[in-house]
This record gives C-alpha cells, structure tokens and sequence, in this order.
C-alpha cells in the first residue's frame, strides 16, 4: 500500500507551491498540496514537503476523473480538505486504495 511517504512533489513553476497527484490502481487519485496559496501550515511556498506539516488535499475519480472527495470523507464541507497532518493523508490514501 502506498502512504505520504511514497509520492512524489515537485514544485509548481507558476505558483511557487510545491505539489504531487498518485493514481492509484482502482482508478482514483489523490492530489496532495502546499504553499502560499494552498489550505498548508505554513501558508508559504517551500521547496520540501518537509518544510510543511499540513498539506490541502483532493481526491478524484471514475467515472470521470471529477471530485470525489467527500465520498471518503463525508463530513467534509467542500472538496478540498485543508490542513491535512501526514497522519491524515496516510490513513486517507489507505482508505481510497481499501475501495473497489
């Protein structure tokens, strides 16, 4: 199973902030954010997921690629969840891979 530790960012050339996306097997993806304009602590735009320690998050998926967010956390009010621990986002990537 993957978790945080295995995706990838890269820096976003217009922005500043720093990002990574993950498909995942079963057809969904999650994209992982942070910077000055993203829902992060800090509010910054760093060069390392290192430097942050909450991250904006959205995932998405069949049938066409849309948010899908709140069907892996209903209790969210839109669909991007913001400061995200790693912990969060660990057991969130876990749960979007339990899915079939």
């Amino acid at each position: 199973m993957k978790v945080f530790k295995d995706l990838q960012f890269k820096s976003n050339k217009f922005s500043g902030s720093i990002g990574a996306t993950m498909q995942f097997d079963n057809g969904f993806k999650i994209s992982v954010q942070a910077g000055a304009f993203n829902y992060s602590t800090p509010k910054e735009d760093l060069k390392s997921p290192d430097d942050f320690v909450s991250f904006e998050v959205a995932v998405f998926g069949p049938p066409n690629g849309g948010f899908v967010t709140k069907n892996f956390v209903p209790d969210a009010h839109d669909d991007v969840l913001g400061w995200q621990s790693r912990g969060q986002i660990n057991a969130l990537m876990l749960l979007i891979q339990s899915k079939k």
